[in-house]
C-alpha cells in the first residue's frame, strides 16, 4: 500500500511517496519527463537501484545519464561536488534537466547541493535507499558537503520536487545501517512527539525486523513530523532548529572520527541525544527518568549511548570536541547552543551553555556513564 505525505511550501510543495515497489512506478511520482534530460547520481552500493530507475526513465526522458560515486561520508567533499557538477555540464545539462539522487544521506546531500548549484538550480528528486535518509535527510531540502572544519558547513536549502521512498530497498540494508536510521526516529519522538516515542517503545523491534505494517507506519509518521516542522520553518529560523537534537554533540564526534565507518551518523546522533539529555539533567531542565527512558530505548535498539561505546574512544578529547562545536553552523558568537529536553516530547534551544557543563557531560560519557 502506498502512502503519501505532503510537504506544504507553497509553489515549492511536494509529496513524499512511501511504500514497496515504487521505483518501477517512478514516472507517475515525478513531474512529466517528456523531452527532459535526466541525471541519476548513485553510489557503488546502490547502483542496482540506479539501473532500475534508468530503465524506467528512458521510456520518456530525452536521455538518461548515470554517475556512480564512492560510498561513505568522505564523498561529501569539494572534490566530488566538482566532479558531479562537471559531469552534468559535460552532458549539456539545462535548466529543464532533472537530477535523481539515489542512495543514502551522502548521495542525497551531495546530489541536492549539486542540483541547487548547477546553472543556479535545477529540479531534483530524492530517492532514499536507507532508513536514515527515508525518515530524515531526504525531506526538508537541506543539502551540503563537509569541510575540514566540520560537517555540512557548505550547502544550500533546495527542496526536491518529489521524494520516492521505496521500502524494498531496505531489504538489502545492513542491520547496522537500519539501527542508525532508527536513531533519527527516536530523536523525532524525543523532541516533539511523546506519543510516537511511546509507539517506538512498543513497536521498535518490529520496525527493525522490517515488519511491513510497522515499517510503513514508522516511515510515514517520521516524514509527517518532519514535514510539519519544515512547512512551519523552512530555513531553520525557529522551530526547525529542534530537529538538531543530539546533532551538535554528534557532529563533533563524527568530526573526531574522521567521518569514517567507525561512527555512522545515526550512531553519533544516538550518543548525542543521550549527551543532550545528560546536559539537560545537569542544568535542571529534565529529570533522571527522562534520561533513563531515552537511554534505555536506544540501548534496546542496539545503538551506542556513550562515547565509550564508540571504537577508538581514546581519540575523543573533550577539549577538542568542544572546539569542534564552536565551528558548528548552529553556534553563535559568544557561546554554544544546544537543543535540550524538558521531558520526552518537549525540546527547546538553550543558548550560550557554559563550556564547563559541556565538558562535564563529555567526560562522563567517555567514562561510559
Amino acid at each position: 500500500m502506498k502512502k503519501s505525505v505532503d510537504v506544504a511550501l507553497g509553489d515549492r510543495s511536494y509529496q513524499v511517496h512511501i511504500g514497496a515497489g515504487l521505483l518501477p512506478k517512478a514516472q507517475g511520482l515525478v513531474p512529466p519527463l517528456q523531452g527532459r534530460l535526466a541525471f541519476i547520481l548513485t553510489d557503488e552500493n546502490t547502483k542496482v537501484y540506479g539501473e532500475t530507475l534508468k530503465a524506467v526513465l528512458e521510456q520518456t526522458a530525452s536521455a538518461v545519464h548515470v554517475m556512480h560515486v564512492p560510498p561513505g561520508e568522505e564523498t561529501k567533499s569539494f572534490k566530488w561536488f566538482e566532479n558531479v557538477v562537471e559531469w552534468m555540464l559535460d552532458h549539456q545539462v539545462t535548466r529543464q534537466s532533472i537530477l535523481f539522487a539515489v542512495g543514502g544521506g551522502v548521495v542525497g546531500d551531495l546530489g541536492g547541493f549539486s542540483a541547487a548549484s548547477v546553472l543556479r538550480g535545477i529540479d531534483f528528486v530524492q530517492v532514499p535507499t536507507t532508513l536514515l535518509a527515508m525518515v530524515d535527510s531526504s525531506v526538508g531540502g537541506k543539502s551540503g558537503i563537509d569541510t575540514r572544519h566540520g560537517k555540512n558547513l557548505v550547502g544550500a536549502f533546495h527542496q526536491p520536487v518529489s521524494v520516492i521512498a521505496d521500502s524494498d530497498a531496505l531489504k538489502t540494508l545492513p542491520a547496522r545501517e537500519m539501527r542508525a536510521g532508527y536513531a533519527e526516529a527516536v530523536k523525532h519522538g524525543a523532541l516533539g512527539d511523546a506519543a510516537f516515542f511511546g509507539w517506538l517503545e512498543e513497536n521498535g523491534e518490529k520496525v527493525l525486523a522490517l515488519d511491513p505494517s510497522a515499517l510503513a507506519q514508522f516511515v510515514e509518521t517520521n516524514c509527517s513530523i518532519k514535514a510539519t516542522i519544515v512547512a512551519q520553518d523552512e530555513k531553520e529560523a525557529g522551530r526547525r532548529a529542534l530537529l538538531n537534537l543530539g546533532h551538535t554533540f554528534g557532529h563533533a564526534l563524527e568530526n573526531a572520527a574522521g567521518y569514517s565507518g567507525v561512527l555512522l551518523h545515526g550512531e553519533a546522533v544516538a550518543v548525542g541525544c543521550v549527551l543532550a539529555a545528560q546536559l539537560s539533567l545537569r542544568l535542571g531542565f529534565c529529570d533522571a527518568g527522562t534520561l533513563d527512558r531515552l537511554r534505555t530505548h536506544l540501548k534496546s535498539a542496539g545503538l551506542p549511548t556513550t562515547i565509550r561505546d564508540i571504537a577508538g574512544t581514546a581519540s575523543y578529547d573533550p577539549a577538542a570536541l568542544v572546539k569542534s562545536m564552536y565551528g558548528d553552523k548552529k553556534a553563535e558568537t559568544g557561546g554554544l547552543n544546544f537543543v535540550l529536553l524538558n521531558k520526552i516530547g518537549d525540546a527547546f534551544v538553550q543558548r550560550r551553555v557554559a563550556e564547563s557543563d559541556v565538558l562535564a557531560v563529555l567526560n562522563q560519557s567517555i567514562q561510559g556513564e
